[in-house]
């Protein structure tokens, strides 16, 4: 026991408030060199709030940071980061102009004879990293134009030259095609093996089994748990979490079919999607499935209006609708919950009523003024029965959590009460409670006739919410699968082209 080496990075009992607001409450959590730690929590629970005092964004109001064992405080980030601690985002904020090499060594460049930055020495230093996590980027390549996952490992790229040790992943595969994650759980399992302590941070439970040797459970702020991976299931993990066990992740409720809500027929963009046609009928939860890039996403923005289509028809209960016009589509009874709620579903600054008021002012007005009575009870109303958790409806949407904010994209559009409902990733990036509550809504929508179309990458969420799946592949639609045949491999083969149409 005595020869084991102190944590390279630990909390103990450290709290943290806002305000009135308690973000933690007495956590400890260790980091051991050459372990991969998992954080897990509901919306809420206190990770982000942990890893801004890891990396030095905030200071701990009470307990102790402590690095190798000893004491420490972190001034600032630049503390954190000279101590060998780097986070890797969701969306990282690189330099779009610069190049790949640039970024990484932005503000350390290697210099030559009379101060100059030697741009040689840069270029093979950049290609070395890369070297030693087995990915072949190129280090003249622009920043701008890479994809999240290159510009993931960009970053990771900037941490080893920082030699850190404590590799901090906050939900790093959100945005992510299943081979991306593939690629980065390869390179942070080799900087594992080399000796860096990593926390990995992740909604989705089969990635934290998959990498992870520890996890630690914080709710509402407070310490729950901390267990071996090895000795606990995805459903002891899920109980830690929400304090509860959940009736079921995919309360799909059986509902008879109507008539046809929503029909497609040979919808075609040039150079995006081709020839596509399906319907979804009332009382249907129809998924669209596919691989990223399969065109999914755009299919929908162009039922909706947002693109133009160059060929083909939609129609709403048998409504033809003008190509490149949401506001037609919502006259109409059509609703998209966008793909990114914080860039294209919700305004943030803007205040929890003031949001889900917006798509339907003209219920809220009184002559040319909006009544800001009916704008509060009508986002009350949806606020309760979506089950809302918000300290005041005047608050900024910025203050929620990202559970809560996808609850407001879907308050303002079922407050217009739609015949037809899109739903784009509807449970990306939120926790699994909150998943729970957003598929048993979309069940009861379903039950109480709305026409469903609900696009994800997330094969269990499609397996477990969809009356039928159809699938996607390079911008065609190759298969419809029933739900009782709709399986793992089944929709996966098809994703990938394996399947005739």
């Amino acid at each position: 026991m005595g020869d084991t080496p102190p944590p390279v990075l630990a909390l103990r009992g450290v709290s943290k408030s806002f305000g009135a607001v308690r973000a933690l409450r007495e956590v400890s959590l260790a980091l051991p060199a050459g372990e991969a730690h998992a954080l897990a929590g509901e919306n809420g629970a206190g990770k982000s709030t942990l890893v801004k005092i890891l990396s030095g964004v905030h200071r701990p109001d009470a307990g102790q940071l402590l690095l190798d064992g000893e004491p420490v405080e972190f001034h600032g980030p630049a503390d954190a980061q000279a101590a060998g601690v780097a986070v890797i985002y969701q969306e990282p904020t690189l330099f779009p102009d610069l190049s790949v090499a640039e970024n990484i060594f932005m503000g350390r460049q290697p210099r030559g004879r009379l101060g100059r930055i030697d741009r040689r020495a840069m270029r093979a230093q950049a290609s070395a990293l890369f070297a030693r996590l087995g990915v072949p980027l190129d280090p003249e390549q622009p920043a701008r134009g890479l994809s999240i996952a290159d510009q993931q490992l960009v970053e990771i790229a900037k941490a080893l030259s920082r030699d850190a040790r404590v590799l901090i992943m906050d939900e790093p595969t959100a945005a992510l095609s299943g081979t991306e994650v593939t690629r980065l759980f390869g390179v942070a399992r080799s900087l594992r093996d080399q000796g860096c302590a990593i926390l990995f941070i992740s909604h989705r439970l089969d990635e934290i089994f998959d990498l992870c040797q520890q996890v630690t459970t914080l709710r509402d702020g407070g310490y729950v748990a901390d267990d071996r991976i090895a000795d606990i299931t995805p459903d002891d993990l899920v109980r830690r979490m929400v304090g509860r066990d959940l009736d079921a992740l995919f309360p799909k409720q059986d509902a008879v079919p109507g008539e046809v809500a929503l029909q497609v027929r040979r919808l075609t963009r040039e150079g995006v999607f081709t020839d596509i046609s399906f319907d979804v009928r009332r009382g249907e939860i129809v998924a669209l499935a596919g691989l990223v890039g399969a065109g999914r996403s755009e299919v929908a923005r162009a039922v909706f209006g947002i693109d133009r289509w160059d060929a083909g028809s939609v129609e709403i209960a048998g409504r033809r609708l003008r190509p490149g016009s949401p506001t037609a589509s919502m006259a109409l009874g059509l609703a998209l919950v966008p793909e990114d709620r914080r860039q294209q579903g919700l305004i943030m600054d803007l205040s929890i009523e003031r949001n889900i008021a917006l798509p339907g002012l003209t219920e809220v007005r009184h002559g040319p003024l909006i009544s800001r009575a009916a704008e509060r009870l009508r986002a009350s109303d949806w606020a309760q029965r979506l089950q809302l958790r918000h300290r005041s409806l005047a608050d900024a949407v910025d203050v929620l959590s990202g559970g809560n904010q996808q609850k407001v994209v879907l308050a303002k559009w079922l407050a217009r009460r739609p015949s037809v409902l899109i739903v784009d990733e509807p449970t990306r990036g939120i926790d699994v409670g909150t998943k729970a509550e957003v598929h048993r809504l979309l069940s009861e929508l379903a039950v109480g006739g709305i026409a469903v179309l609900m696009i994800s990458s997330e094969l269990p969420e499609v397996l477990g919410m969809a009356d039928r799946v159809l699938v996607m592949h390079e911008g065609r639609l190759v298969a419809e699968i029933p739900r009782e045949s709709a399986t793992e491999e089944t929709v996966m083969a098809a994703a990938t082209g394996r399947t005739p149409s």
